[in-house]
């Protein structure tokens, strides 16, 4: 049975499993009224931790350091946040999150390999009366179809009598400064009534913002992944126009401001749609459809569709250069920004990876600045070497693929060729440089 009503600081113990762009935030929140146990299987980011450094760019080193503890022996004798990727430093926690990455294969189908394997960790720890709370993204029925049956074979326990599970799905908008951790209500839920409410009072102890609670796990999962699919539908539609718009030789930029000066037109831009949230949920819920016996239609037409984006913008790119008799083989391009996102250093599942690629495929030399991205993350990832190098001479064309603030003070005419192109994927240079735009 859960015992207290509302978890006592001085007495609970909380880990929270995986240290990105997830993890870090909640970690750090708990820690200011809570012990606060941060695990990750990287020696190096326990190790920047530690020098109260966090490479997501999520929080500043003041507020690290404010709760950093840096052995368990301090833990013990206060609350704080101590991170460490010794598994036997966890083993006495009372409360479990599983906040770990959830990606797709090479074939756009879940990947849980990382989701599994820190269940199957955190099975062999537990003890009566723990919970788990899962915060990572997946399908409806996932948790209580994969992740507590393991749970249940690595502890010996059986789930509602011995220990209890939550999930409670992540809501982080990396780079987003305005809309963080405690100003978005939580969606919480519980595999008994008891344990949701025990899992509401925690997080409302942290989140001036408010929870919401789900009548299910089911349902909150089902919430997560809708959220980030109906995104990606929408921003979809909107390539969709810029492609046709494009044909019509109409701005769509311009047809979008006209229409949004109606109350209820829902406002999206075109762009490239990628990272670990949109670029990846609507999978998950098409992957638990297709097993129900449902093919879906709209969501994987969604996807396919923002899929095309970046093989229709280098072909756009291309036919500019055709148009200003510039050769291809050999030419030069520079783009700026290689992040799935603007002002985050986040690059998984960016899609301007797939832009590079194509053109390379047609001889172009591509050259990458990007000054908020991480270069031994992109080296490592993607085999692109110095992209925080600022350039130093001209190209055959520039594209803009990710609008970081810091680009708004970068010289695009000082490093155009007399006969160059430039290409804004964002609208986000000025109309008078540009060649063309989505």
């Amino acid at each position: 049975m859960l015992t207290d009503a509302i978890p006592s600081p001085e007495n609970t113990v909380i880990t929270v499993v995986g240290l990105g762009y997830v993890g870090i935030p909640l970690a750090i929140e708990f820690s200011k009224k809570y012990k606060v146990i941060g695990f990750d299987i990287s020696p190096v980011k326990i190790t920047q931790l530690l020098q109260s450094i966090d490479t997501t760019g999520e929080i500043p080193s003041k507020v690290i350091t404010d709760v950093l503890l840096k052995s368990k022996e301090e833990l013990e004798q206060s609350t704080g946040f101590y991170p460490t990727d010794k598994v036997e430093d966890i083993k006495d926690s009372d409360i479990y999150i599983i906040a770990v990455p959830t990606p797709v294969n090479s074939a756009n189908r879940p990947n849980l390999t990382s989701l599994l394997s820190a269940t199957k960790m955190v099975g062999k720890l537990l003890t009566k009366g723990n919970t788990v709370i899962y915060e990572s993204t997946t399908y409806p029925g996932c948790t209580e179809e994969k992740c507590i049956p393991l749970l249940e074979k690595k502890s010996n326990l059986k789930c509602d009598t011995d220990f209890f599970v939550g999930y409670s799905p992540e809501r982080i908008n990396p780079g987003d400064k305005v809309n963080t951790l405690t100003k978005i209500t939580k969606v919480i839920s519980g595999s008994t009534e008891e344990a949701a409410e025990y899992i509401n009072r925690l997080y409302k102890s942290i989140i001036p913002a408010g929870t919401y609670k789900a009548s299910s796990i089911k349902v909150a999962e089902a919430a997560k992944v809708i959220e980030n699919a109906q995104r990606d539908i929408n921003i979809a539609f909107v390539n969709e126009l810029a492609k046709i718009f494009n044909m019509i030789n109409i701005d769509t930029t311009e047809v979008l401001k006209a229409a949004e000066t109606k109350w209820n037109f829902l406002s999206f831009k075109p762009g490239l749609v990628g990272g670990h949230c949109i670029g990846v949920d609507p999978y998950y819920l098409a992957h638990k459809a297709a097993k129900m016996g449902y093919h879906p239609e709209i969501i994987l037409a969604g996807r396919r569709l923002n899929d095309s984006m970046p093989f229709y913008i280098a072909s756009e790119v291309l036919k500019l250069m055709v148009t200003k008799e510039i050769i291809i083989n050999n030419s030069s391009v520079l783009v700026l920004g290689i992040t799935f996102k603007e002002n985050c250093p986040d690059v998984r599942n960016t899609k301007v990876i797939d832009v590079i690629r194509q053109l390379r495929k047609y001889g172009v030399d591509v050259s990458v600045y990007d000054p908020l991205a991480i270069p031994e993350v992109v080296e490592q990832r993607y085999g692109i070497k110095d992209c925080n190098r600022k350039p130093d001479k001209t190209f055959d064309g520039i594209i803009l693929a990710v609008p970081h603030d810091d680009f708004k003070n970068f010289d695009v005419k000082k490093h155009l060729k007399e006969n160059s192109i430039v290409y804004d994927c964002k609208s986000f240079l000025d109309k008078e440089i540009i060649d063309g735009r989505l």
